[in-house]
């Protein structure tokens, strides 16, 4: 066995890696969501859209500052232990290892599930399912939960026997789903400018059921689900070739990719099909309008792909997680979790355990949101309040880089970290509002998990 891994993988699978990670079915999942918590209005969920682009670009462009002065195996723990301290870095590590990646990846495994389903189900209307399509089958029958765990085995399998193949899986995925967003960005746009839809949707509020007391709020959280995932990006950096130089460039030429594919894209989804249209049944409305029924309902197999892409990212960096709190010598067993395979160049182990974890964290998000087997204390969102968190444990570190970066010039020392910090503050608030007891759930669960961090914290 051998403890370090090699540099693998180049510039364009790293912006490949922001992308693909970020652009997965978030655009497509909470686009409907984000127009019903603002009551139908769509010149709002574009506000929103805008702020949640806001907030990670400015995080994002303050993070790639980071990335060109610290480099060990992940990014995230890195600037922790660099800006705060060791310890800081330790709880970092093992909250992205335990809650953060694995939550993600359980509900985009989950997601990929349900599009291919709802895919096989347009393509072939009499394909039999133990619970109906009509009633909720694709998303909580036990076809679409085998079919959840077998992609978060394919997926982990892919990227711990053949890392390399795992990068390309990322490339792919990433093309793949450019082409529906950027067909509809293009063409809904220019088919809502000749019908009227477009003008209609910015001017006509749908009706729907109810409205949050802070509209606003609700559907910027809404977003960070959509946005969220760049950071894991980070997690590879040892893996890849002339970090410093390349790292600072995926993310920055990635943000702004990202934020143009969705802006865009949702304006050409308003051309498609009237607001209360795309609340009462989704984006595929607007596709099916646009482009007719079949290509319709082609759009659920992008969606998967899209899903796949993005499952596969987060595998890429959960895999890693414990072998960067072990490369630090911290955590259970350092030794077995910091070994690296000879033939794959891949932490084994490291994989192994945040495949355990991430089979708990979906099994929890079965029970608790999709089923609803599990109600009353303890339920919250894990697509979303992990996230929030996140956002909370980043405003030391844009703190403690004011602080210490004393060379740094004024804009990079104070103007971008302020604003990172102002973005964060703004997100943990809209989560506080938005989620309400769910946040005090969560809260508890998040701490129990870091007091069993503690039990394996050796630099105490």
């Amino acid at each position: 066995m051998e403890n370090k891994l090699e540099r693998k993988y180049g510039l364009f699978t790293a912006i490949c890696m922001v992308v693909g990670i970020v652009i997965g079915s978030g655009v497509f999942f909470k686009a409907q969501a984000i127009l019903t918590k603002t009551g139908g209005d769509m010149p709002l969920a574009i506000l929103a859209w805008l702020i949640g682009g806001a907030i990670m670009l400015v995080c994002l462009i303050t993070f790639s500052f980071m990335s060109q002065k610290y480099e060990r195996v992940n990014g995230m723990v890195d600037y922790a232990e660099a800006t705060v301290g060791p310890r800081y870095g330790y709880y970092m590590g093992w909250f992205i290892a335990t809650i953060y990646f694995p939550s993600m990846t359980a509900a985009l495994a989950w997601l990929t599930a349900r599009y291919t389903l709802e895919f096989i189900v347009s393509v072939n209307p009499d394909f039999k399912m133990i619970i109906p399509a009509a009633e909720g089958g694709c998303v909580i029958g036990p076809e679409c939960m085998a079919l959840t765990l077998f992609v978060l085995c394919a997926v982990y399998a892919l990227n711990v026997l053949s890392p390399k193949k795992g990068g390309k899986l990322q490339t792919s995925t990433t093309i793949i789903k450019m082409i529906p967003l950027t067909l509809m960005a293009v063409v809904g746009m220019v088919y809502g400018l000749a019908s009227g839809q477009l003008q209609e949707n910015m001017t006509t509020t749908a009706e729907v059921a109810s409205v949050s007391s802070n509209p606003l709020f609700a559907s910027v959280c809404a977003t960070a689900f959509a946005y969220e995932g760049w950071i894991i990006a980070t997690s590879i950096n040892s893996e890849i070739k002339d970090s410093k130089k390349n790292l600072p460039k995926a993310l920055v030429i990635g943000g702004f990719i990202i934020i143009a594919v969705y802006i865009f894209y949702y304006i050409g989804v308003a051309g498609g099909a009237s607001n209360q249209d795309l609340i009462d049944k989704g984006a595929t409305i607007a596709f099916t309008n646009i482009f007719g029924s079949v290509l319709g309902n082609i759009l659920n197999l992008f969606i998967a792909i899209s899903c796949l892409g993005t499952a596969n990212g987060l595998m890429m960096g959960c895999s890693r997680c414990m072998y960067s709190i072990a490369n630090r010598g911290e955590g259970p067993d350092p030794e077995m979790f910091g070994q690296v395979d000879k033939r794959t160049n891949m932490p084994g182990n490291s994989a192994v355990f945040a495949l355990l974890v991430t089979s708990a964290w979906f099994l929890y998000f079965y029970l608790s949101n999709l089923a609803g087997t599990w109600s009353g204390p303890f339920v919250f969102d894990p697509t979303e309040l992990p996230i929030i968190s996140v956002y909370l444990m980043y405003i030391p570190i844009f703190i403690q880089w004011m602080r210490k970066e004393t060379e740094e010039g004024v804009l990079r020392r104070y103007i971008f970290p302020i604003m990172a910090i102002a973005g964060s503050a703004f997100m943990v608030l809209a989560s506080i509002i938005s989620h309400r007891i769910g946040c005090l759930w969560y809260a508890i669960v998040f701490a129990v998990i870091m007091v069993i961090g503690a039990k394996f914290e050796r630099s105490k």
